[in-house]
């Protein structure tokens, strides 16, 4: 199976402006820049950047996802998971191959390898992660 390109800065057919809300699900074959706020379930073959200042609540399936915003959610990528300095993420992620740059704020669990991308289906969800979490020790 051929891997996702990413596509260049800017190369973006679809742009959620800033002062958009949107609360749903969102399927797009090509590539997304959210610049507003989106809460909801994402999920695409195609690249996802969350822009600066953005804010994103849900679930995330895509082939590359970009994070320079903040996400409360999973995020699973059949490609690759970018955090830039200025991420922050909240939930799980599952990828191929992730990049986290220096100032990044990441609190969750990580799964990454071609093996973790390529077993599909949804990044679980918060709340079912939180069900099998270690729980302390009684004594």
């Amino acid at each position: 199976m051929a891997e996702p390109q990413t596509p260049a800065r800017g190369d973006f057919p679809t742009i959620i402006g800033p002062d958009a809300a949107f609360k749903g699900e969102l399927k797009f074959e090509k590539g997304v820049r959210l610049l507003g706020r989106l809460e909801g379930l994402v999920e695409s073959p195609g690249q996802l950047e969350i822009a600066e200042g953005a804010t994103l609540e849900g679930d995330v399936k895509a082939g590359n996802i970009r994070v320079d915003g903040s996400v409360k959610g999973n995020l699973r990528a059949s490609g690759k998971i970018q955090l830039s300095a200025s991420a922050k993420l909240e939930g799980d992620l599952t990828t191929a191959r992730l990049e986290v740059a220096e100032g990044a704020v990441f609190i969750g669990k990580c799964v990454v390898g071609s093996d973790a991308a390529a077993k599909g289906g949804p990044a679980p969800r918060m709340d079912d992660a939180a069900k099998h979490a270690p729980q302390p020790v009684k004594k």
